[in-house]
């Protein structure tokens, strides 16, 4: 059976819209072990609009500890690393405080865009988080900003850009944009999958089927190379964007 890692969660408990408690908490990373995931990163929201980051960062730390003490009771679930879902802002290029919101302490940070139309500004902004700060962006589930017959030119856009794509596991299970997301995976544009999941109720672990469908229509290779961008970021080596 073939795993991935889940790169985009809200499994901390209390911390933002995702998981109400630990028990819930534990509830979603056992969904993800028995759905073969090996690894779990969490990515709560951060709004720079609302909250201040040495409030988010110790919330986060708080939230971390109090999971991980329970986890050491169940080696069966999946290893869990750690950054945040960083929603734009206007200069976030010049940001230096993104380097605490980075997966691990690396150099991966998950960047959550505006759900309106992009403009130059927005991916210079991209650009700016690799040449002034030295960090490579994520940008978070992909799928949010096209639809299935327009992509407003994002996934090209993109593709010029030093960064890492991740989308999330319903875009392909989805009737309408399922052919769109066989073909930007296929084609390189999208690195990195994340189930997002929120709750046990209705934003669940989702990653199996995706897996499973991107095997029987892409084949093992297309698996392959999203595990090669899942081990390249996790050990902070640069990935062949």
């Amino acid at each position: 059976m073939s795993t991935v890692v889940d790169f985009h969660t809200h499994v901390l408990p209390q911390i933002d819209d995702g998981s109400a408690s630990v028990a819930e908490s534990l509830a979603l990373l056992r969904a993800e072990a028995e759905q073969g995931i090996c690894r779990v990163v969490a990515t709560p929201h951060f709004y720079a609009h609302y909250d201040t980051p040495k409030r988010f960062l110790e919330r986060r730390r708080e939230s971390v500890e109090r999971l991980r003490e329970v986890m050491e009771s169940f080696p069966e679930l999946p290893k869990l690393s750690v950054g945040a879902e960083v929603h734009y802002f206007p200069g976030i290029g010049d940001a230096d405080v993104l380097a605490d919101m980075a997966i691990d302490g690396g150099r991966y940070v998950l960047i959550e865009m505006p759900m309106v139309p992009w403009t130059d500004r927005m991916y210079r902004d991209l650009q700016s988080i690799r040449d002034c700060l030295g960090l490579i962006p994520i940008v978070a589930h992909v799928d949010r900003y096209i639809g299935p017959m327009q992509t407003y030119g994002i996934p090209e856009r993109l593709a010029e850009l030093p960064v890492a794509v991740q989308a999330n596991a319903g875009f392909f299970q989805r009737f309408l944009t399922k052919s769109m997301a066989l073909r930007l995976l296929g084609q390189g544009q999208i690195h990195l999958l994340g189930s997002d999941c929120h709750n046990m109720k209705d934003r669940p672990v989702n990653i199996r089927k995706t897996v499973d469908l991107i095997e029987t229509k892409l084949g093992h290779e297309a698996i392959a190379r999203i595990n090669s961008c899942e081990d390249r970021i996790l050990n902070d080596r640069i990935i062949p964007v």
